[in-house]
């Protein structure tokens, strides 16, 4: 009998070369500074990409729009979402039947083959020989589909088709967390925005009246100690305004991080008045009833749960006999065979009888895993109820605290007119002006800060009860478009959420101004534009003409020897004449009163009726006359 040949020198070539490569050795290589300032350059391209300019002020639908659009987080719950539908489209091919190619070529060193011997008497009958070439050409095509395996992968679809849903109810609580984020940001920057100028013409007056005092100090005409006490108290000011402001500005850089701005842009927002929500009735049974509907959290457990009974389901199946069938052309370029082409067909069938030893611990699994899956989603329900409640009482809480930091506002705005109009030229006079001056300022910002908490809870109400307030889809994908898509989505989805809001309510109604009897050389643009800072500073608009009621103050007065008891008769009315509020308000003045007194009053008479005049504005109600 013929003996096998040793492998020739191309296997020992081979063998060699694989020992050689197994004993190479790698060594770590750390990144380089080049490299990693070129990802750096790379990722901050990327950041800010194709993002629309700022080219005007910010509204907060477009402050929405922007985040929706450019939010780096969002972009990533999106890219997530796309794998997950991949995913899902593979899992899905994964039941198409498997059609398999095979092609291939085939050397031997010597010939296949051998001999026959008797069972019997062990005789050689045959001798040596081969059916087959050393050197050959094949091919085959198998088109095979196994009914278990089309079963596993049924359930592993309907499992990806679940992480789909998975996916896009993270994307949803993203979207909520960075529409409350925006909503928190956004009020709190516009605060901030709208005091800014009030706030440094504020410093300025303080830093010149430092500057007075210490040239009296110098001067002699202060004492040392009055002179310090005099600089201590306008430090403490300008400190406690300097406090409140850069708390609100920095709420401006986190919305153009929210916005996904580059850093260093330059942006305002938009200013409207009447944009206020006023206190709204909260319906609790039904916020909670919402909130076990669409929080993302509780949907996204209805989806494990699925996704766990789809994994019982793919294990009871796993059980099943597999029933493999197959068929498809062969080829083969071997010249000895007598049909060097043919096809097969064929069915199998089998089954792991050891599996079905599983079938207790299977169940026993399924049942725990539905205990657990429900304990959880009591224990997340019973959390989400939790949170509604709390944010309702904190909103309730807020617009208390709104209300009283208006009324503190408003009282100390009129301080501040008060003492302005009796101020003189003494230092002292001065100093209480530039007290109460910023004393009103911050409790404006205070208000301002209290407003932006007020909205702040009004999202963390929307956002517990799972709300969408931004669209699934719109028709284009331009600011402009998604802004205004926004705006819809907004409305529809608060009035979802059982709440009576801003964007639902009767707009104010701008407010003109007109004063009336000032005494000779006293300029009434300048009185009137008091006037005016006081209304627009309580979030009323300015208008002439139309639908703006008409405030009106008439000044008079009474001589006496050393003073003037003045008032102001103080009117609102409808632009055809119907009053609705008439009230006076009566101070004491100097005999010659200055323009800046005037102006003082004015504010302060004001500001007695600023509450009344924003109730009118809004219901258009009149109230009791007032002597």
């Amino acid at each position: 009998m013929k003996k096998s040949k040793l492998p020739g020198t191309p296997i020992l070539a081979a063998t060699a070369v694989a020992v050689l490569l197994a004993g190479c050795s790698v060594s770590p290589v750390q990144v380089t500074p080049d490299e990693v300032a070129q990802r750096v350059a790379g990722d901050q391209a990327q950041m800010y990409k194709d993002q629309a300019p700022v080219a005007a002020p910010i509204g907060y639908s477009e402050a929405l729009a922007r985040a929706l659009k450019y939010n780096l987080d969002y972009r990533l719950k999106l890219m997530e979402s796309a794998l997950a539908r991949g995913l899902l489209d593979v899992s899905a091919a994964d039941m198409l039947p498997k059609l398999v190619a095979d092609a291939g070529y085939n050397d031997r060193s010597n010939d296949s083959g051998g001999t026959s011997i008797g069972i019997e008497d062990r005789i050689v009958s045959l001798r040596p020989s081969t059916s087959e070439e050393r050197t050959r050409y094949y091919g085959r095509a198998t088109l095979s589909w196994n009914a278990l395996d089309f079963g596993l992968a049924y359930f592993r679809a309907k499992q990806a088709a679940d992480e789909v849903n998975i996916a896009e109810e993270r994307r949803r609580k993203i979207l909520q967390n960075i529409v409350q984020d925006v909503r928190n940001a956004y009020w709190r920057a516009l605060g901030a925005q709208r005091l800014l100028a009030d706030a440094d013409q504020l410093a300025t007056r303080i830093e010149d009246a430092l500057a007075k005092s210490r040239e009296a100090e110098r001067a002699g005409v202060l004492p040392p100690t009055q002179g310090l006490a005099y600089q201590r108290a306008l430090l403490d000011a300008m400190t406690l305004v300097n406090l409140k402001r850069q708390e609100m500005q920095f709420a401006k850089r986190e919305l153009a991080a929210l916005m996904n701005l580059p850093p260093g842009t330059e942006f305002t927002l938009v200013d409207s008045a009447g944009d206020r929500p006023v206190p709204a009735t909260l319906d609790i049974d039904k916020l909670e009833r919402a909130a076990l509907e669409s929080r993302p959290e509780l949907r996204e457990e209805d989806y494990k749960a699925r996704v766990g009974v789809n994994e019982t389901r793919k294990q009871i199946a796993a059980l099943f006999p597999s029933l493999n069938l197959y068929a498809g052309p062969r080829y083969d370029s071997n010249d000895l065979l007598y049909n060097n082409s043919w096809s097969d067909v064929g069915v199998s069938v089998s089954i792991d009888l050891f599996r079905l030893a599983a079938i207790p611990a299977i169940k026993r699994t399924n049942e725990a895993r539905l205990r657990n899956d429900e304990a959880r989603r009591l224990a997340l329900s019973m959390a989400v109820i939790t949170q509604v409640r709390v944010s309702v009482e904190r909103y309730k809480l807020a617009l208390v605290d709104q209300e009283l930091a208006a009324e503190s506002s408003r009282v100390d705005q009129r301080l501040a007119s008060v003492s302005r109009a009796g101020s003189s030229n003494r230092l002292e006079s001065e100093l209480e002006a530039l007290r109460t001056d910023s004393r009103a300022l911050v409790s404006r910002f205070q208000l301002a800060t209290a407003y932006a908490a007020t909205q702040a809870s009004y999202a963390r109400v929307l956002n517990s009860v799972g709300i969408d307030l931004l669209p699934d889809a719109v028709t284009g994908t331009d600011l402009p478009t998604l802004a205004k898509a926004i705006d819809q989505s907004l409305m529809e989805g608060e009035k979802g959420a059982f709440v009576q809001t801003a964007a639902v309510q009767t707009p104010s109604r701008p407010v003109a101004v007109r004063v009336q009897n000032l005494p000779q050389g006293v300029s009434e643009a300048a009185v009137r534009g008091a006037v005016e800072r006081i209304v627009t500073r309580n979030d009323l608009a300015i208008a002439q003409g139309g639908e703006a009621l008409v405030l009106t103050l008439a000044f008079e007065r009474m001589d006496s020897r050393a003073t003037t008891r003045a008032q102001w008769r103080v009117t609102l009315s409808e632009p055809g004449g119907r009053q609705l509020l008439s009230q006076s308000y009566a101070s004491f003045l100097p005999n010659a009163p200055t323009e800046r007194a005037l102006g003082a009053f004015a504010e302060a008479a004001t500001l007695s009726v600023i509450s009344d005049v924003r109730r009118l504005s809004r219901s258009g109600a009149s109230v009791a006359q007032q002597p």
